[in-house]
């Protein structure tokens, strides 16, 4: 069956519900090899966003296949009530990172999908903090689209034709530096952020606290360490400690979202390691299979999550700790181990936005460009280099998806995502093995796409 007759059944029986249909002419792929995708035609694609995140270590990654071939032959299938050995070690490896990291004791706790995690996690928050519903979580922050996820997720979009499920969170401004919701400058702004933030629990008539006993109505504050579908927006040095401090005070709980930044996409294994705090409760799914198997889960504390507070039943999935997810995910923990991630996604993360730094310089259209680790931003604009340009940012993302970029004598694909509060950004997040050569095609097929869409 040819490619057009394939595009006509899913125009006819596909629901649009389920996928975005961003490319004016959808593409469909046939496989996938290291960073790269190819399609039916056999065009080559340089993914640099690697599904989200969720293939942190290449596609068709050797060692992680056969694990999950390993278990395929031995046992693929087992009913969530029943334990398996993948389960437990994989439980066990991660709790004990963390205890190593955050120096406490937790529990982790399985799931099928990143919104499903948060749903759990939002069970352990309101069953600690006495039933209370209302949650902080950040403007630009995105958590999910399921009923309860997108209360917490800060698009109305995502909620509109859905109504309200529980309590819409109160949002907070992101520290966004480059555009300040306060208007200020980062070397001079004193965290202007953190003193709005702390001035609502001054009085009982902004809504948030009772001065009395200092109980604040809301159980916990839901963030990314770095905003993710926001933009890959990295905070000031300093602001997670400051915002933890007033959350300790109101005996308010810190969600830590690390579903897009979780498994060394900024060069450690979580990212608010970079910031010197503990959370209360860690989420996390996409990269813990490398994409293989939906699975995802929570490590929480132990006073959030022992078996008294949290009993058998608590939250039930069919597919939850399923034997392929685990052993995928006990695969991807030793690869990690085995290649010492943290230096080189430092290495190639310095690299990559030094060689981004330069590519601004050159042309007036990106107007910042920033990152952690492997998780890297351009931010498209007009020739000021401010005012957001969504419609530049559109276009260079569609006629790379058109695998016809010409680059030293030869075409290419580049796939590429389109993120941030204007959808002006490229929110990049190549494979953790990507090669010093693939970020230097990268840059070469990115400014040959300005100077297409430019020069058109």
């Amino acid at each position: 069956m040819n490619v057009k007759e394939l595009l006509e059944l899913e125009a006819q029986y596909c629901s649009y519900g389920d996928t975005v249909h961003y490319l004016e002419k959808p593409k469909i792929f046939e496989r996938a090899e290291g960073s790269w995708l190819f399609d039916t035609d056999g065009r080559e694609y340089l993914d640099v966003q690697m599904w989200y995140s969720a293939v942190n270590f290449g596609y068709r990654n050797k060692e992680i296949e056969d694990a999950v071939n390993a278990q395929m032959s031995r046992l693929p299938q087992l009913a969530t009530q029943y334990l398996h050995k993948e389960k437990i070690l994989l439980a066990t490896a991660i709790a004990r990172d963390c205890e190593k990291r955050f120096n406490e004791k937790g529990r982790v706790h399985f799931n099928v999908g990143g919104a499903q995690a948060v749903e759990d996690s939002l069970k352990l928050v309101r069953m600690h903090q006495n039933k209370k519903s209302l949650m902080f979580a950040f403007m630009g922050g995105y958590h999910g689209r399921t009923l309860a996820a997108s209360e917490i997720t800060s698009s109305f979009r995502y909620r509109k034709r859905f109504g309200h499920f529980s309590n819409r969170a109160q949002f907070i401004p992101y520290p966004y530096c480059y555009r300040c919701y306060y208007g200020k400058t980062k070397d001079t702004c004193g965290f202007e952020c953190i003193k709005h933030f702390e001035k609502l629990f001054e009085t009982e008539y902004y809504g948030v606290v009772d001065p009395k006993d200092n109980e604040a109505e809301y159980a916990a504050f839901y963030v990314e360490p770095i905003q993710g579908t926001g933009g890959y927006v990295v905070p000031p040095d300093g602001y997670f400690e400051k915002l933890s401090k007033i959350l300790k005070k109101y005996n308010i709980l810190l969600v830590d979202d690390e579903i897009q930044m979780g498994f060394y996409r900024t060069g450690k294994l979580w990212a608010m390691e970079h910031f010197g705090v503990t959370p209360d409760v860690v989420v996390f799914a996409k990269a813990l299979t490398n994409g293989l198997n939906p699975l995802s889960g929570i490590w929480a504390k132990e006073e959030l999550i022992n078996p008294k507070v949290f009993p058998p039943g608590s939250t039930h999935s069919t597919f939850s700790s399923n034997p392929l997810g685990t052993a995928a995910g006990l695969a991807t923990l030793e690869f990690i181990k085995k290649h010492n991630l943290e230096k080189s996604v430092k290495e190639k993360g310095d690299y990559f936005l030094k060689r981004l730094k330069e590519l601004k310089k050159k042309h007036s259209v990106i107007g910042d460009v920033d990152g952690l680790g492997l998780a890297l931003r351009l931010e498209m604009t007009k020739p000021d280099g401010f005012t957001p340009d969504r419609q530049l940012c559109d276009k260079i993302f569609q006629e790379g998806m058109g695998g016809e970029v010409l680059f030293n004598g030869k075409k290419y694909g580049l796939v590429l995502d389109v993120g941030g509060y204007y959808k002006n950004t490229f929110t990049l997040a190549p494979a953790l093995t990507i090669s010093y050569e693939e970020i230097d095609l990268f840059i070469g097929l990115f400014e040959a796409l300005i100077h297409r869409v430019l020069g058109a």
